[in-house]
């Protein structure tokens, strides 16, 4: 499985569509890392560059996010991708929360921000 993080300086960027790059997790069958990367998201907004089918054909199947709309919910949705909102702090920590079973969804979608690139 690989799991994908919106990322900032190794944190969870709270703004999915302007972080400054991807932090993608390699999972084992027994829920173990196996590897990280990091991906450079191509220019543009979000859920309006092709980052969900780049991170698809990856074989990414989960994205841990701080905030995001939901038209980039939807978008990940449409690619494979599962969604998880409301994380934060360091990303291998919040990977490590999440396949212990500590992270639930937040269901809060972002509604507006002043970049106008929400749909």
């Amino acid at each position: 499985m690989k799991i994908a993080l919106p990322s900032n300086q190794n944190q969870v960027d709270e703004h999915f569509g302007h972080c400054e790059y991807f932090t993608v997790f390699t999972i084992d069958d027994k829920n173990k890392i196996l590897s990280q990367e990091t991906i450079t998201p191509p220019a543009g907004c979000g859920c309006k560059s092709d980052i969900a089918s780049i991170l698809a054909q990856m074989g990414v199947t989960h994205m841990l996010a701080g905030n995001m709309g939901q038209g980039a919910v939807n978008i990940l949705g449409n690619n494979g991708i599962q969604v998880l909102r409301g994380c934060s702090g360091n990303v291998k920590n919040v990977v490590e929360r999440w396949l212990a079973g500590n992270l639930k969804d937040s269901g809060v979608a972002c509604a507006q921000h002043e970049h106008g690139c929400h749909e």
